[in-house]
């Protein structure tokens, strides 16, 4: 990484809350963080790697220096300013064969560039599958309540699987799933959990990259690398033995060695009368070692005490790992730096901590959480959900900050997905009072609402919210907001070249996060509980906790 110089960038003042003071938020102290953070020398941030320890360390240094409290594990009696996160490890061993067979050719599938084979999580130290008959089953959705059924009476036991990524509705922009935004059934995360339940060998996963919303250096990249799941008493159950993607030229290839056409398969499988299909005479065979670990990775806990309701608190949230190192890119940098993604996010919520730390004591707890391994799936948030050190029921919102945008001040803002809840009307109040205007997230498709670390805790009930920075810019307008989007997850999103750099406008960030301790400020010192709206599906989970809540 180049020596990089910080941009000259002034303090955002944060609009003061009624009857409080509040400090300012500065964006030159954000990009000190992520300049340390993203730098080679934390060589990618990777869970259960040297890096890690050297990650913590940093930010408990950086919090503990700003004035707040540990707020993690306890132990001899004392709180810790970590939760221990026991994770399992799995890692390729050797080369990954992999061969299509089928009349009158087999095909070698080169692990990274036609294929990405994650390492199997579902116990076995080896893999070793021969000529599995293979079954195109549409979008690999089966979803009761929409009548829908892709599997419909096709047996899978001992077959691979090939599915679609994304919704039926993506292609038309509308049906039975919502139309254009991705519902959970879109997420690669669901097809193979139901190919576990389906019984299935393996699930390969289509790649195309406008529907999956990024393209393939970005499955290649995390993908082969190490995978990591929470511990399971029966990972089998969860997990198929091959777990993977393909290039959307080899499933075309495939399915017309078998006398089906890919597009003509793609529209029928956007129907619920789509019937499965096993591709005659074509075959898939794999082979390669799994070292399968436990490891304890940590999520960093810190607060700042509420003087008058101290049992329910406030959550900010953001996840301090990247992809470590890996396969080198064409310069033959082998470190994804992980600058924005997600640096930044963990640089804005240090210097909010700080800014609660340096004000009058808030009348709620706030709190603040540092995840482990969302690369992975969300699974340091969706750990801390499964074990929260506090009760949710007493947790009145959370607020996730990911990979906050470096092109500058922006006249509007978003949020991954749409929240339906009032803890998003409350955000766009605190927009307005900034002069900004909420725009909905302009890719509902891609699918983000269940991509962050605020969906584990939408999934128990809990008012959340994921950050987005806005596209419409100051200076530049929505033209070159969305130029730099557009750059940013074709050139740099998990590559090595997402690192920090001189141009970087970090008077942005400092809006960003100020909007943010401005809606945490006003929640902490009031009575509100933020609810989700009528209709919701995540609205009955927070009903039932509601006699915990005064």
């Amino acid at each position: 990484m180049k020596k990089l110089l910080f941009a000259a960038v002034a303090s955002v003042a944060l609009i003061a809350a009624p009857a409080l003071a509040a400090p300012s938020i500065s964006g030159e102290r954000i990009g000190q963080h992520v300049e340390v953070l993203a730098s080679d020398a934390f060589e990618g941030r990777a869970p259960a790697t040297p890096a890690e320890a050297k990650t913590i360390a940093y930010m408990v240094e950086q919090l503990k220096a700003a004035g707040l409290s540990p707020a993690g594990d306890i132990k001899d009696g004392q709180r810790l300013w970590t939760q221990d996160v026991p994770l399992a490890r799995f890692e390729i061993k050797g080369p990954v064969e992999a061969t299509i067979l089928a009349p009158g050719a087999a095909i070698t599938l080169r692990q990274g560039e036609e294929i990405a084979i994650r390492a199997a999580a579902n116990g076995a130290d080896r893999v070793d599958i021969d000529n599995a008959p293979i079954v195109f089953a549409g979008y690999g959705v089966v979803a009761p309540e929409r009548d829908w059924d892709d599997f419909k009476d096709m047996d899978v036991k001992g077959k691979v699987v090939v599915v679609l990524v994304n919704d039926p509705d993506y292609e038309a922009g509308e049906g039975d799933f919502g139309g254009k935004a991705m519902t959970y059934y879109g997420r690669w995360t669901y097809k193979y959990e139901e190919a576990a339940r389906q019984g299935a060998l393996g699930l390969l996963v289509v790649h195309e990259s406008e529907p999956a919303s990024y393209g393939w250096a970005t499955v290649k990249n995390s993908n082969t690398n190490e995978i990591f799941d929470i511990i399971r008493a029966e990972p089998a159950k969860a997990h198929v033995p091959v777990e993977g993607w393909i290039q959307r030229d080899v499933a075309v290839d495939l399915l017309a060695r078998a006398g089906l056409d890919f597009e003509a398969l793609k529209a029928e499988a956007q129907t619920r009368d789509f019937q499965p299909r096993l591709l005659e005479g074509v075959s898939f065979s794999t082979a390669f070692e799994v070292d399968a670990r436990q490891i304890i990775s940590q999520n960093v806990v810190a607060e700042e005490p509420g003087s008058e309701w101290p049992d329910e608190r406030i959550l900010y949230t953001s996840h301090w790992d990247h992809l470590g190192v890996g396969a080198p890119d064409a310069s033959g940098d082998t470190i994804y730096n992980g600058a924005v993604d997600n640096a930044a996010g963990i640089g804005a919520v240090i210097e909010i901590a700080r800014a609660f730390a340096q004000g009058p004591a808030p009348k709620r707890s706030v709190g603040f959480l540092l995840v482990t391994a969302e690369e992975k799936g969300l699974l340091g948030s969706e750990y801390y959900a499964a074990n929260p050190l506090y009760p949710l029921e007493t947790t009145v919102a959370v607020l996730n900050l990911d990979a906050p945008s470096p092109a500058g001040p922006a006249k509007d803002f978003s949020a991954a997905g749409d929240a339906a809840s009032q803890l998003q009307d409350m955000l766009i109040a605190k927009g307005e009072a900034q002069g900004r205007t909420f725009k909905p997230d302009p890719r509902p498709e891609a699918g983000s609402f269940f991509r962050s670390d605020h969906f584990p805790f939408v999934r128990a009930g809990v008012p959340a919210i994921s950050f987005r920075s806005g596209q419409d810019l100051v200076e530049g307008g929505l033209e070159a907001g969305q130029a730099w989007s557009r750059d940013y997850t074709a050139e740099q999103y998990h590559q090595p070249a997402d690192e920090y750099g001189p141009d970087w406008n970090l008077e942005g960030m400092a809006q960003d996060a100020d909007m943010l301790f401005q809606l945490g400020l006003d929640l902490a010192n009031s009575r509100d509980w933020p609810e989700w709206k009528a209709g919701s599906e995540f609205k009955a989970a927070r009903d039932a906790t509601a006699a915990a809540r005064k």
